[in-house]
């Protein structure tokens, strides 16, 4: 018997099921596919106070703002900043009034440790990026902080389980079990067609867009408004600020540099369909590649290497549009109606997904008599003990015999972890081996997201080390990642290539035309022998 089940394995579930197994509940986590691997892995990958909720939604900006200066602390390894450039077309008043609207968006950077906003002239801004259209009068700046949403969920996750929690992953809800109006428990169905059944005193359903379906089975209703929303991604930082401008219908986007690449997003459309089965379509690669071209006329002429979509789980109202819609989130306790148990969470910003686990383990313990209190602000993810400086890396790469550009990405992705890593290649020096030189990645640390963090295919690995997301999009990684796969866990490694790349077929499809589709030919043709071995 479990004091809490937590359906979804989102930046949510994962939050509230480390929060949970800090204050000493039987807590186990279920999830029918990959960690992150639904909303939170299609964000935009930023811990940020959100400028454009000012306007309508203060107070998630704030909480916002206030848990990314937590986060930084628990996981300073895995942050890091982004300069953003807020772009002017026109020269007058305007310009003075969006100065006071940043003046009252200073009030909260100290408190995710940003710097307050500066006024650029048309000069100062094309020093910084001399891309930029002629038609640019000036900027205001202003500082976001990036983060990778599948490393924040694997590390609350690994946490939750070394505090003793237990993780189903692959493993789907197909009923909830009801009696008398009490929610006792669960039934689920594992990737091999088994069905168990797990008993809990409180289930949690942080599911995102699945919620409503969830709800239904228990005879309750959670109303959403889900919004679509898509990200282009291309081979490189193009630029080493982010750009903010507006779209034909004066939405706000932006093209930021993240990580290795660079990221233009995102829509945001009402969406009435299946949360599993979604698609890019080239109207809304179109309409992203539009609205920048506007600001940096040569994006066309950059590589776009692939596209991601997700749904948010908006809270629902009616009358307003998709961007003014609220993001705050809201905690249903369904015992109001009737059903005892029985909890739902929908709504929220990764920023402030801390927040958000904390308030609800507040009321699960509530329930549960549990008075011990929440340390997930203070207390460090796995590999946030210490920080490490750049020349210790350079140290540690020279006495290891690695690059130490190499071993700064390990570093990034697991903090202190990478010694871990380190010893692994210690006592094999055959896994010092380049598998993905673009991120790049060694096969020590594909061993280890094997071992560690129960990565099971390809596309897991990806997730946890951005293996074949980089300019080479898996022609070169593929195969041997899929080898690894074998060796360690037995899996047929032709199954795993294909569908691997059955998945970043999804992604590419939307804007091939001239030379990426000669990209992917050449690609198909370097792979096609070892379908045929």
């Amino acid at each position: 018997m479990y004091d809490v089940i937590i359906i979804g394995g989102g930046v949510n579930g994962c939050g509230v099921a480390r929060d949970c197994a800090l204050r000493g509940l039987k807590t186990l986590l279920i999830e029918k596919k990959d960690l992150s691997s639904g909303t939170t892995g299609a964000s935009s990958g930023m811990i940020h106070g959100g400028l454009r909720y000012l306007l309508h939604d203060v107070k998630t900006t704030k909480t916002s703002s206030l848990d990314s200066g937590y986060i930084q602390k628990i996981a300073p390894f895995l942050l890091f900043r982004i300069p953003f450039l807020y772009l002017i077309h026109k020269k007058g008043f305007h310009v003075e009034l969006l100065e006071t609207f940043f003046e009252v968006y200073d009030r909260y950077a100290s408190l995710k440790n940003s710097k307050k906003h500066t006024r650029l002239s048309q000069q100062e801004v094309f020093q910084l990026e001399p891309g930029l259209s002629s038609s640019i009068q000036g900027a205001l700046t202003f500082d976001e902080w990036g983060i990778d949403p599948y490393r924040l969920c694997i590390l609350n996750a690994k946490d939750a389980k070394a505090r003793g929690a237990d993780l189903l992953l692959h493993t789907e809800v197909t009923d909830i079990l009801v009696e008398e109006k009490i929610v006792r428990g669960v039934e689920v169905q594992t990737s091999d067609g088994k069905r168990h059944h797990h008993l809990g005193k409180i289930i949690l359903n942080l599911s995102g867009p699945w919620i409503p379906k969830l709800c239904k089975k228990v005879g309750v209703e959670v109303k959403l408004r889900p919004g679509k929303g898509i990200h282009l991604v291309f081979d490189r930082r193009i630029s080493n600020v982010a750009l903010a401008t507006e779209t034909i219908d004066k939405r706000s986007i932006f093209l930021l540099p993240y990580q290795n690449t660079s990221i233009l997003g995102t829509t945001d459309d009402d969406f009435y369909g299946d949360p599993d089965c979604l698609d890019v379509t080239q109207d809304e690669v179109e309409y992203l590649l539009e609205a920048i071209e506007r600001v940096f006329p040569s994006i066309r002429n950059e590589r776009m290497i692939g596209t991601y979509a997700g749904i948010r789980p908006t809270l629902y109202e009616w009358g307003k549009t998709e961007d003014s819609l609220s993001r705050e989130h809201k905690i249903f306790d369904h015992e109001g109606e009737g059903i005892k148990g029985f909890i739902t969470m929908a709504g929220g910003k990764l920023a402030s997904y801390r927040l958000m686990s904390e308030e609800l383990t507040d009321l699960v313990c509530k329930k549960l008599g549990i008075k011990e209190k929440c340390t997930t602000h203070v207390r460090p993810l796995p590999g946030g003990e210490k920080t490490i400086s750049h020349a210790e890396i350079i140290e540690m790469a020279k006495e290891g015999g690695i690059s130490a550009y190499a071993l700064s990405r390990i570093y990034y992705r697991h903090g202190l972890g990478l010694k871990t890593i380190l010893e692994m290649m210690k006592e094999n020096p055959l896994w010092k081996r380049v598998i993905c030189a673009s991120e790049p990645v060694l096969e020590a640390e594909i061993r280890y997201a094997i071992s560690q963090e129960w990565a099971g295919s390809i596309s897991d690995i990806g997730r946890r080390t951005r293996l074949g997301w980089g300019v080479c999009q898996g022609a070169d990684c593929v195969w041997p990642a899929a080898l690894i796969l074998k060796d360690v866990l037995g899996k047929d490694p032709h199954f795993q290539m294909a569908d691997f790349l059955q998945k970043r077929w999804k992604a590419l499809a939307p804007f091939l035309q001239g030379e990426s589709i000669a990209q992917e030919e050449l690609k198909q043709r370097l792979l096609g022998g070892f379908f045929e071995s």
